[in-house]
């Protein structure tokens, strides 16, 4: 025979790219690219260590996800991922990255009003692979930072492993997280409280890159608190929130 049998297909696949792209690529070749990508760029994450970094120098990237409920485990989805770039508390206004990405059912009603984005507009948008792809080159081995980590880091976790059956293994802060344990007291650590506290102005909120612009904001403040208090690298800073 001189074609290929689907077993045959499957293993050759297998030993470039793993049995998850091969089953993909029987379908769609782009969508193996991308999975041999992303589990491949995670299990080259996993060797860095960033302990030593220090804080006012760290490269990292901050980042928001707008989705259409709270539950990535029970159908709800990601329909835009937001990111900035910065370096210490200096925020890097020209680096940015932003999509929409196409989700698999209709978004609700009270989600296109906060968000602005329709379910015709999301439509459009490429799929989750594909901009999980995307949003992963811009952030490179960088540490993330974030506002809430519960609810997106669940979320990126569950889109990696549907898409790529792979977690995230980047190191991840948290302003919220470092916000209670600088503010023990403060009692209410949304974003909006946050930003007010900060005297931070709030632009366009629930907008994935404008909500990520004003989170790198966030941080900067947070970071300038913490390295009065001789918190100076990133190990530092785990052992500091670990109390």
């Amino acid at each position: 025979m001189k074609d290929m049998s689907t077993v045959g297909r499957m293993w050759h696949l297998y030993k470039k790219g793993g049995i998850t792209p091969a089953v993909a690529s029987m379908f769609d070749p782009q969508n193996a690219q991308h999975m041999a990508f992303i589990r491949s760029f995670m299990k080259e994450q996993r060797k860095n260590s960033l302990y030593e970094v220090r804080l006012e120098n760290m490269e990292a990237v901050v980042f928001d996800l707008e989705t259409t409920g709270f539950s990535p485990y029970n159908g709800d989805e990601i329909i835009s991922i937001g990111a900035i770039s910065i370096s210490g508390g200096f925020i890097k206004q020209e680096e940015t990255f932003y999509s929409l990405t196409q989700p698999k059912g209709k978004i609700p009603e009270q989600v296109e009003r906060l968000t602005g984005i329709t379910t015709e507009e999301a439509a459009k948008a490429p799929e989750l692979i594909t901009v999980l792809r995307e949003f992963l080159e811009f952030v490179q081995h960088r540490v993330l930072i974030v506002h809430g980590s519960g609810h997106d880091k669940h979320f990126l976790n569950s889109a990696l492993w549907k898409t790529s059956k792979v977690n995230l293994s980047h190191r991840l802060l948290d302003c919220l997280i470092l916000a209670k344990r600088m503010h023990p007291k403060l009692g209410n650590y949304s974003l909006d409280a946050l930003l007010d506290m900060y005297e931070i102005e709030s632009d366009s909120r629930h907008h994935a890159l404008y909500d990520s612009v004003m989170t790198a904001r966030l941080w900067g403040k947070l970071l300038h608190e913490v390295m009065e208090r001789e918190v100076l690298t990133l190990g530092d800073l785990y052992e500091y929130l670990s109390h």
